[in-house]
């Protein structure tokens, strides 16, 4: 086989990937709804109910191809607010805080947690990542993690009152 030969089979290699690529996609895709957008609401809900948390299991699809559900923790009152005038006052709103699950561009899945916060107060803390998966890598016992690690970052949110919780005062011994 020669140079031109070998950087050709080279070459298609790639193309076949990217091919495979592609078709990996439009299956992802299908997936999400032949059941597993359903797999997902219904895993999340189990959970809701089993730990008496009070949340809603929202589908968000306003875009194909670009769905979402999410276990969201809803709004309230935060507590705070701005007084308009002496009997007036505007109160600022505290959005709970959600663990996503949402297709990405190529058919994964993204798991995502939207941390709570505060209108006008602040500026909101960034989604952090979980995990990207393939649809058939996100299997049952991953809800329960996913679920822990969200509560463990939302009550760590409202929990807050130092960049170094577990810095002791004092001299180090």
């Amino acid at each position: 086989m020669d140079d031109l030969q070998m950087e050709i089979f080279s070459l298609q290699r790639k193309v076949d990937q990217y091919k495979e690529v592609l078709q990996n996609t439009l299956k992802y895709r299908e997936e999400w709804k032949n059941g597993l957008s359903e797999k997902i609401r219904n895993i999340l809900q189990r959970l809701v109910t089993a730990t008496s948390l009070e949340a809603e299991v929202i589908t968000r699809s306003e875009i194909e191809n670009l769905e979402a559900v999410l276990l969201s923790l809803g709004t309230a009152k935060s507590g705070m607010f701005q007084k308009v005038n002496e009997e007036v006052r505007r109160d600022l709103i505290k959005h709970n805080g959600s663990l996503v699950y949402q297709q990405l561009f190529n058919g994964k899945i993204i798991v995502l947690i939207n941390y709570p916060f505060i209108e006008n107060y602040g500026q909101p803390r960034p989604p952090k990542t979980i995990a990207i998966y393939r649809p058939e890598e996100l299997k049952e016992p991953y809800f329960i993690r996913h679920m822990e690690d969200f509560m463990q970052e939302i009550t760590n949110w409202e929990d807050y009152d130092d960049d170094e919780p577990n810095k002791k005062i004092g001299f180090q011994l």
